[in-house]
């Protein structure tokens, strides 16, 4: 058994950390400065991982690649599982022309494109979010802007900001699943301080939304709509993870923000109207018959994971077909004398989220009338879609358990624990500069999760705060991350442009994060601390 050491470099904790962390500067330097492709930095990356972890940190050969090789299976099963079968799931109903029903579903809320922006944005990319992720939102939302008249340029960096609400939360709540794997914490909690957290964030994006789409004049004129729709997802976020279960924080939050925003234009109308340049983007469905069958697969979404989250007969059955074995080869004795927990692994593999995924998508075959043929053909379009970013998935989570079995991780918290209470400002730096680089806040989760505890028990701070801060801020990197960003550009016509979106959002990005690592402070000593999770 390893017997992680907290400074094996001339025994300073100083230089320790700089050398542990040089697997993740590459990583960022790779993504973010050379433009290398996700997956080929994240490969260089995990062998200047090993370099380090083997000779320098004395992790045996034998735990350091077992060690890689259960972060790579935990990312195969359940994450790149989740991101699967959400890519088919949505696949199936756009390409039973559902999809364009639910969008225009929203777009009878008001003939002001503004109000449609937000609610096609926001509202239906929050909708998106919720299955998805990994960047399919923002192609899906900045292509409908596009039809609705919007300039490329505006299409993309709105897709950009309303990606932000509901990221941490994302396919399905996949990153809260990385995050209590890389630190050990259990997923309840953790969703319970995401969403307390994004609570406050979500609040404020719409009121950006509306700057960004029509600068003062559409805040001034329409802050009564950007309060509904962020009083709303932030109500509906906060009540699921809380209260109900973290993977519906999204798709209920998305929901009930709609709902508020068509409550409150019946109630009330802008002094001006401002109809979309493209006059047929906003017609209804021609037959309301249409509109339970393309609802349907979000309905039986929840239903189903309702059935093997929340507590029932059905879910207590279901826990006990769990297989949990010990990972061979792996382990490891932490600096302070505690065994790791990371060696048990889990297979449940009908309560998973991909599984509840799959057959909701088996279930809309019938209920959207799919042929079968067409559901294979769109099952391995999926894969060619999500085969980069999968076995990007596969070698971040495999860096992540190797640092955290060679205690790289756990000697970076330590010398970030040294700045005091300094740490609560600098927290959610960690994971927004993570995202920044990969454009998966699961991803990010992974690699500095371990971390972010780490420093949190040095402190006695309460590791579901800094844990969860290193998530939502990572929502606040989608603006910069080139991954993102190339996706927006591409979906709009404007590849090799991407210059044009980071000078719109990077300032905007920076003004979030700086305004969230206040809110950790305040959580941490301050008047918010009764909200945090202990």
């Amino acid at each position: 058994m390893h017997h992680q050491i907290l400074a094996p470099v001339v025994n300073s904790l100083v230089l320790s950390a700089l050398v542990a962390a040089v697997p993740l500067i590459l990583l960022l330097v790779l993504l973010g400065v050379v433009r290398m492709r996700s997956h080929w930095a994240a490969l260089i990356s995990l062998v200047c991982g090993l370099v380090v972890a083997i000779p320098i940190f004395r992790l045996p050969p034998v735990p350091a690649f077992s060690g890689a090789l259960e972060g790579a299976a935990f990312g195969l099963f359940p994450i790149v599982w989740i991101i699967v079968n959400a890519i088919w799931l949505n696949r199936l109903i756009t390409r039973s022309g559902h999809l364009d029903t639910v969008r225009r579903t929203f777009l009878l809320l008001s003939r002001d494109y503004r109000v449609q922006g937000l609610v096609v944005a926001f509202c239906f990319g929050s909708l998106l979010e919720s299955m998805a992720g990994f960047g399919a939102p923002i192609a899906v939302v900045a292509a409908i802007l596009l039809a609705l008249g919007f300039s490329p340029i505006r299409a993309a960096t709105v897709a950009l900001f309303a990606d932000a609400a509901g990221t941490a939360f994302g396919s399905v709540g996949n990153p809260i699943f990385a995050l209590s794997k890389a630190t050990g914490l259990p997923t309840g909690p953790l969703g319970e301080m995401v969403g307390r957290q994004a609570l406050i964030v979500a609040l404020f994006v719409p009121f950006a939304l509306l700057l960004v789409l029509d600068g003062k004049r559409g805040l001034r004129q329409l802050w009564p709509v950007a309060l509904a729709t962020g009083l709303g997802f932030s109500i509906g976020q906060f009540a699921a993870a809380n209260y109900v279960t973290f993977q519906l924080a999204d798709l209920i939050g998305a929901l009930l923000s709609a709902a508020a925003v068509a409550v409150l234009l019946r109630l009330w109308s802008p002094r001006e109207i401002l109809p979309p340049p493209n006059e047929k983007a906003d017609e209804a469905p021609d037959e309301q018959r249409h509109w339970l069958p393309s609802f349907a697969p979000y309905g039986v979404l929840i239903v189903l994971l309702a059935l093997v989250s929340l507590k029932n007969p059905v879910s207590d059955w279901l826990q006990t077909l769990t297989i949990q074995f010990r990972w061979p080869g792996a382990g490891a004795i932490g600096a302070n004398g505690k065994a790791l927990a990371l060696p048990l692994f889990q297979l449940n593999l009908l309560t998973a989220t991909g599984t509840v995924l799959l057959v909701t998508g088996l279930l809309t075959l019938a209920i959207q009338r799919i042929r079968a043929r067409d559901a294979v053909r769109e099952y391995g379009a999926g894969l060619v879609q999500v085969y980069s970013a999968a076995f990007t998935v596969l070698l971040v989570m495999a860096l992540a358990y190797l640092m955290n079995y060679s205690g790289q991780a756990n000697t970076i918290g330590t010398l970030l624990a040294h700045t005091g209470i300094a740490f609560a400002l600098l927290s959610p730096v960690l994971g927004w500069l993570g995202v920044a680089a990969t454009g998966s806040d699961t991803s990010a989760n992974a690699l500095f999760g371990a971390v972010q505890v780490a420093a949190a028990k040095q402190l006695h701070l309460s590791p579901y705060l800094t844990a969860a801060a290193n998530s939502e801020a990572g929502a606040l990197g989608k603006l910069i991350s080139p991954q993102n960003l190339a996706i927006a550009a591409a979906a709009v016509g404007l590849s090799g442009e991407e210059g044009q979106l980071v000078r719109r959002t990077f300032l905007w990005s920076l003004g979030f994060l700086a305004g969230f690592c206040v809110l950790i402070f305040l959580m941490a000593y301050g008047p918010l601390a009764w909200l945090v999770v202990v």
